[in-house]
């Protein structure tokens, strides 16, 4: 970084997507992401999606006169994380279905529950099996 008194007015952050591993090939098939205007050394980018595993990021440093030449470019993984919400052990207002949740106000499995348990057929007292986990 350069010193507090340089003559660096904002920095431009370039980025694309990318499915491989390793540094930028010279062709690529997607074209690059400007984020303009950028004055601290630190940014947060927001908005990406788990739909591809790596990004190319370059970086270069422009003052009022002239932009400097972009740094070389580095290759990140965004890494996902797949999870599964257990419709067994949800909030009572939730009905969760395969790729679907929604919230049911009338508390479904309470009344479930307490159906079950005029049957004879209902859980014990124990917390871990109270319709409220």
């Amino acid at each position: 970084m350069p010193e507090q008194d340089s003559k660096i007015d904002h920095y431009v952050l370039e980025y694309r997507r990318t499915n491989f591993e390793g540094p930028p090939r010279a062709k690529e098939d997607q074209p690059w992401m400007v984020i303009e205007g950028i004055k601290g050394t630190e940014y947060t980018l927001t908005g990406l999606k788990f739909d591809m595993k790596y990004m190319n990021f370059r970086v270069r440093a422009c003052n009022k006169a002239v932009a400097g030449e972009f740094s070389e470019p580095v290759t990140l993984e965004t890494r996902a994380f797949v999870f599964r919400l257990d419709a067994s052990t949800c909030h009572q207002n939730l009905r969760v279905e395969e790729l679907s949740v929604e919230w049911d106000a009338t508390g479904g499995k309470v009344q479930d529950v307490k159906a079950r348990e005029k049957d004879g057929k209902g859980r014990t007292a124990s917390p871990v099996n109270s319709p409220a986990r």
